[in-house]
């Protein structure tokens, strides 16, 4: 059932009307005595997720019991993160969500189902995982809150992502990562419909009904003067809400271009990314832009590691980005890809495949350890001076002569040339 929906890809809706929205559509719900919320971590801060679920708590109070951010296999929110993202909220009421224990598996996915969306390429089953707080909580009301935005993996991301993969297990994240990658990100990305989507709507549907679970779904754009401001806003409890959003999503948040780029340039703001486990989402949300033989220039100050997770660092470290063919015979021949599936997938999601070249500019990783995966490496000073971000513009600039596209904020878009979006 959809409950709210508003959405203008020229507008923007303040703060006071979406508190309005929110607490009518609150009290439509009923008296709710024991409420859980699962909002995005720091990652996805840019969604106004925080400030929605400080308006939830602030509607709720006592009845809002727990926070649980859908950490995947991210690093657990810092109390300075927490601080700043989710406002006056307690910090006492954050959970830590553990993606290798803290699991309740509600279902298996046949495998034949995942070798039938998955046009025969694999044929596991997959397991259908949540914290077990969902299921043990004695929750009336679960809250899933997050962005819909282009997504490598899923192709738009939240939804059922939010609870499935957000708040699930190794095994369940691994094999949907596994999935995307191999089915190939580039016939994926900006669709509402994927194999890993059909895989999560299965769960959803077989495994899932007895969850009281709402989604409060954004989506993000800028307003006139290049301010970040909510485009849509949709609260329902099936899949109505997230397509209504996608649809809108496209329209503000995906970038279609003439002719391919042949310089990007990204800007990844050092608070929220610190590992390339996220940073690469400059390749992931720019590669259908940009031409043959280009560049990829990413700024990144704030780049201290490869993997937010300790043994994904070290895969990343031993293996490298580099083509699918290469890695997935990596994957046949080794155990710890076979039993990291989502680090695979990463590596294949990070790599340009030879295509294009990929510099990064790192805080803190060296020339070393940037080549090392397989990437060039470009002095970060002499980088940020060249091409300042507080100087340069979204889209085409000309810098020392040529001309460059700059993008401020690769997590806010999805960029292609119109000829291969159309012909993938």
């Amino acid at each position: 059932m959809l409950y709210f929906e508003w959405g203008d890809q020229h507008g923007s809706l303040p703060d006071e009307d979406m508190r309005e929205h929110l607490f009518r559509t609150f009290r439509e719900l009923g008296k709710r005595n024991k409420v859980l919320a699962i909002p995005p971590d720091f990652t996805r801060f840019h969604s106004f997720a925080g400030r929605i679920t400080e308006m939830a708590w602030e509607y709720y109070q006592d009845a809002l019991n727990d926070i649980l951010p859908a950490l995947g296999t991210h690093s657990p929110m810092t109390h300075e993160q927490i601080r700043t993202m989710f406002g006056k909220v307690p910090a006492d009421l954050f959970r830590i969500h553990n993606w290798r224990d803290d699991l309740i598996t509600l279902g298996e996915v046949p495998s034949a189902y995942v070798e039938k969306v998955s046009e025969g390429k694999l044929n596991y089953a997959w397991p259908a995982q949540v914290n077990k707080l969902l299921v043990e909580g004695g929750y009336d009301l679960i809250l899933s809150v997050g962005q819909v935005v282009p997504h490598e993996v899923i192709g738009m991301a939240n939804y059922n992502k939010n609870i499935f993969v957000g708040t699930g297990g190794a095994e369940g994240i691994n094999k949907s990562h596994f999935l995307g990658a191999v089915y190939g990100m580039e016939r994926i990305m900006g669709r509402a419909k994927s194999p890993v989507r059909d895989v999560l709507n299965y769960a959803s549907d077989h495994f899932g009904k007895d969850l009281p679970i709402v989604y409060v779904q954004t989506v993000v754009g800028k307003d006139d003067n290049g301010k970040l401001c909510i485009k849509g806003l949709f609260i329902g409890d099936d899949i109505v809400c997230f397509e209504k959003a996608a649809r809108l999503s496209l329209e503000v948040n995906f970038t279609l271009l003439d002719k391919p780029l042949n310089k990007v340039v990204v800007y990844l703001d050092p608070g929220e990314y610190k590992s390339t486990w996220l940073g690469d989402k400059s390749i992931y949300r720019t590669r259908m832009a940009i031409a043959d033989g280009g560049e990829l220039i990413i700024l990144a100050p704030g780049l201290k590691e490869f993997g937010e997770d300790p043994e994904i660092d070290r895969l990343i470290r031993k293996y490298g980005y580099r083509t699918t063919p290469e890695v997935l015979e990596h994957t046949h021949n080794n155990k710890d890809l076979q039993d990291n599936l989502s680090a695979a997938a990463h590596l294949i999601h990070g790599s340009s495949e030879n295509r294009f070249k990929v510099t990064y500019c790192p805080g803190y990783l060296s020339r070393n350890e940037i080549e090392g995966v397989n990437y060039a490496f470009a002095d970060p000073d002499e980088m940020l001076k060249k091409y300042d971000p507080e100087k340069l513009k979204d889209g085409f600039n000309t810098v020392d002569g040529e001309e460059i596209f700059f993008i401020s904020n690769p997590a806010l878009g999805l960029w292609s040339t119109k000829e291969r979006f159309k012909n993938i």
